[in-house]
């Protein structure tokens, strides 16, 4: 055979591999696209985008078109490669041929272009989309057919592949995209994860519980209420008569300044200044809460339990700061709640709330029970100690400082050195 036979063999055998390399490569470009970023890239008019996903929108036909030029330009190099063995070796070169066209197209035509394609799928899948576009309007006949009995043998098989994977995320899902984007990092991203974590926390587990309120007793006298107006340090006090359980209103400050200033200061005066109270049941997500606020121009709630007895109150504010943080900078140093140690413990008020303190020290104390740390102990310990004791709860060992009025007033916590003595209770 001459040199110019053996040339032509081998140059229609090297543009076969360079087609088998493109759909290879094609193939895993393709279906390792970004489904979001491609809907960004559509958005912005991207001409390759918006051929790539009218593509995938029928991936049975993207496979095919694909898999069918894939497939004949393999089987023509292998039937080239078997020709050119015979030209070469003769009879043995039947045996050499499948055995060079598997390394060859195994390295040059599949591994090397499916590695490149999965590390850059746009820079792949993008440019390809036109060719396979074009590819699938002349093949579009044999398209049909093959998706027609492969279809047809899935349906027999009992699935369906109408019902496909969908791009629709859940709040986990989406949380999770959130938490692993490498350009979302930082502030942004802990106030995107708040957003999506406020469907999961309630009224109750952020509000200032009752214990806490501070409000005016119109059954005071009225020089104290005076006084307390002068020295209060909220925006909104709620106005109670006897028991926060009647509350008969929410006074503003900026109602205040101007009751201060009339010269007749009687409480009937005062009650003209205060608004109607509005009330949130306790078990109220913070995602449903916020809208409410928004509806019903409000920025202050009284919570109440399923008795209508008030449990606590919670403000616009509160459920703004489950988004982006507390407003302020050194939240360990200013919490009057929390007081580091030399020995790297925190002295922590048994009245704190579980989350304020995973919150302000990136701790995971438990929070799915208990909302205080004084809750949280009397819980494990399944008693109210009568004696200063050291406890583990969870990875954090806790010792017990102060006991008054059947509530844990104080608690030292460390996180503690061995996770395997997460239930033991010792002795102080």
């Amino acid at each position: 055979m001459d040199d110019t036979s053996l040339g032509t063999l081998s140059g229609a055998i090297l543009i076969l591999i360079i087609l088998s390399a493109y759909f290879s490569g094609s193939e895993t470009a393709m279906m390792s696209l970004n489904r979001y970023r491609l809907k960004h890239l559509v958005n912005k008019n991207h001409g390759g985008a918006k051929r790539a996903s009218k593509l995938l929108q029928r991936p049975d036909r993207l496979l095919g078109v694909i898999l069918i030029g894939n497939n004949l330009v393999n089987f023509s190099a292998a039937s080239l490669a078997t020709l050119l063995a015979l030209k070469l070796f003769g009879e043995s070169g039947v045996a050499i041929a499948p055995i060079a066209c598997t390394i060859v197209f195994l390295i040059f035509a599949e591994v090397t272009p499916k590695t490149i394609a999965a590390a850059y799928p746009e820079r792949v899948a993008l440019p390809s989309a036109y060719i396979l576009d074009i590819l699938l309007k002349i093949f579009y006949p044999l398209v049909w057919l093959v998706n027609f009995v492969s279809n047809g043998l899935l349906r027999l098989a009992g699935m369906d592949v109408s019902t496909g994977a969908q791009d629709h995320l859940s709040t986990d899902e989406l949380r999770t995209v959130v938490h692993e984007g490498s350009k979302i990092e930082g502030r942004p991203q802990g106030m995107l994860l708040g957003i999506l974590d406020l469907a999961n926390v309630t009224v109750n587990d952020i509000m200032v519980p009752r214990s806490e309120i501070v409000g005016i007793d119109v059954e005071d006298d009225m020089a104290d209420i005076i006084n307390q107006l002068r020295s209060g340090q909220h925006t909104r006090i709620p106005v109670y008569k006897g028991d926060i359980d009647k509350c008969i209103g929410v006074l503003h400050m900026r109602n205040v300044a101007r009751f201060l200033t009339q010269e007749e200061r009687t409480k009937a005066a005062l009650l003209q200044e205060t608004n109607e109270p509005y009330f949130v049941p306790e078990n109220t997500p913070l995602q449903t809460q916020l809208l409410n606020f928004q509806n019903e121009k409000q920025r202050i709630g009284l919570v109440v339990d399923e008795y209508g007895d008030i449990q606590g109150i919670v403000t616009l504010e509160d459920i703004l700061e489950e988004i982006v943080g507390e407003f302020t900078t050194d939240l360990a140093t200013t919490s009057i709640d929390i007081h580091p140690q030399e020995d790297d413990s925190y002295l922590i008020d048994g009245t704190a709330h579980i989350r304020e303190i995973n919150r302000t020290l990136n701790w995971d104390l438990p929070a799915n029970g208990p909302k205080t740390l004084s809750g949280a102990i009397i819980e494990q310990l399944e008693m109210i100690p009568e004696s200063n004791v050291c406890l583990y709860l969870d990875a954090y060992r806790i010792e017990i400082i102060q006991i008054k009025d059947n509530v844990v007033r104080t608690a030292k916590v460390s996180r503690a050195p061995d996770r395997s003595k997460a239930e033991e209770i010792e002795p102080d």
